[in-house]
C-alpha cells in the first residue's frame, strides 16, 4: 500500500484502512505495505509492515460472509484479550474497529507473534530439524492445550460468553444439521456413526476453554521447539475441553502408520521425533489431572464431525463455490468416507 501501482490485497479498503491504521496502531508508521498471508473460508489474516519494518497482524471475516459466532472478530478478540495474563501464549491485542465504514467488516490488529507455523513435514525439516527441538515441539504443544483447558473461565471474564453445558449434546445436533445441509450423496456410515456417538456420549466431566481447532499447525514454534504463541481462535467455545484432545490425536500421526490420509496436508508428526499418541495423552492426563479413559469416544466424534466439514468442502468445490479448482476430486469424497470408518473404528474400542 505504500505506492501508487502497489497492488491492494483482496479484502482492503485502502484510502480509509490505511489512515486508520496510522491514527490508532499507536508506533505504526506510513507508508504501508500489507500482504495476505491466509485466506479461503476461515477468517482472513494480512501482515501489515511499517516503513521501519515492525510488522503487525490484521484479522478480518471472510468476504461475503455475515459475521457470527465463527467470524465474530468481536468475540475473537476477547479470547485473546481475556487469555493474556495467563499461561497460555496469546498475541497482545493492539486495536480494533466495528465500524464497517472503514473497511467493509469489523476487524482488529494485534501483535506478530516470533516463530514459525508448522504445517508438514516439510515445514518440521525446515524448522524443527533436531530431535531435541521436535520433542521439545510436541510436549509445549500438550502442555499450552493443558493450560488452555484449565484456565479458570469466571475469574478472566469468559465464563457468561457461552454455554458451559450439554457440549455434547449440542454438537452433536449441530453438525447433524452441518451434514444434512452439505450432503450429497448416500453415506449411511455418517448417520450410523452418528446415531452411536448420541448412545454412548459420556457424561460432561469438565468445563473449560475448547479451542476446537488446536493442532500444530494453529500454533507458532521457536527452532527450540518452545511454542511462542496460539493463533485461529475464531471457533473457540465454552465445554468440554476432552473435544480438543480427540481432535489433536487425530491431527498427530505417527510415522509408518497406515491410516488413510484424510487430512488435507500430511500431519507434521509424520515428520518423526515427536512423542506417541500414548506419551501424549499421558503427559496431558498429568498435567491436567483429567480423566481420559473416553479419548476413543472423542476421537470418534472429532472424525464424524470433520467428515461432516469436509463433505461441504467437498460439495462447494463440485458447484464452483471456491475460488480454485486445482484439487483432487478423488480425495475430496473419499476422505469423508474414510473419516466415517475411523470414527466407527473407535467406537468399536470402546464397545
Amino acid at each position: 500500500m505504500s505506492g501508487q501501482h502497489e497492488p491492494v490485497p483482496t479484502g482492503l479498503h485502502r484510502d480509509t484502512l490505511e489512515p486508520w491504521l496510522l491514527e490508532h496502531v499507536g508506533g505504526l508508521r506510513g507508508p504501508l505495505r500489507i500482504e495476505l498471508i491466509s485466506g479461503g473460508h476461515s477468517n482472513l489474516t494480512y501482515f501489515v509492515t511499517g516503513s521501519d519494518g515492525w510488522t503487525v497482524v490484521l484479522r478480518r471475516p471472510p468476504l461475503r460472509t455475515r459475521p457470527g459466532t465463527g467470524h465474530d472478530m468481536a468475540r475473537e478478540r476477547t479470547v485473546i484479550e481475556a487469555l493474556r495474563p495467563t499461561a497460555v501464549p496469546v498475541p497482545r491485542v493492539l486495536a480494533h474497529c466495528d465500524d464497517d465504514a472503514v473497511n467493509g467488516a469489523p476487524f482488529y490488529v494485534m501483535s506478530r507473534v516470533p516463530g514459525h507455523v508448522i504445517e508438514n513435514p516439510a515445514r518440521v525439516a525446515e524448522h524443527l530439524p533436531g530431535p531435541e527441538s521436535r520433542w521439545r515441539a510436541g510436549e509445549e504443544l500438550v502442555d499450552v492445550m493443558a493450560a488452555i483447558h484449565l484456565v479458570d473461565i469466571d475469574a478472566v471474564g469468559l465464563g457468561a460468553l457461552a454455554r458451559r453445558d450439554g457440549f455434547l449434546d449440542r454438537q452433536l445436533k449441530r453438525i447433524k444439521s452441518v451434514w444434512e445441509q452439505n450432503q450429497t450423496r448416500d453415506l449411511p456410515a455418517m448417520d450410523e456413526v452418528h446415531a452411536e456417538l448420541v448412545a454412548r456420549r459420556p457424561v460432561q466431566r469438565y468445563t473449560g476453554i475448547v479451542h476446537s481447532d488446536y493442532r500444530m499447525g494453529n500454533v507458532m514454534f521457536a527452532e527450540s521447539g518452545d511454542l511462542t504463541g496460539v493463533l485461529d481462535w475464531e471457533l473457540w467455545t465454552l465445554g468440554d475441553p476432552l473435544a480438543d484432545l480427540g481432535f489433536l490425536l487425530n491431527n498427530w500421526s505417527e510415522p509408518g502408520e497406515r491410516t488413510p490420509q484424510v487430512l488435507m496436508q500430511v500431519a507434521p508428526t509424520m515428520a518423526g521425533g515427536f512423542p506417541s499418541r500414548a506419551e501424549v495423552v499421558a503427559r496431558y492426563a498429568d498435567r491436567t489431572g483429567f480423566d481420559v479413559s473416553d479419548v476413543d469416544y472423542y476421537r470418534a466424534f472429532q472424525h464424524w464431525k470433520v467428515a461432516a466439514i469436509a463433505e461441504g468442502v467437498k460439495r462447494r468445490y463440485e458447484q464452483a463455490e471456491m475460488a480454485s479448482r486445482d484439487v483432487d476430486f478423488d480425495h475430496l469424497s473419499q476422505r469423508v468416507i474414510d473419516m466415517a470408518a475411523l470414527a466407527a473404528e473407535h467406537l468399536e474400542r470402546i464397545r
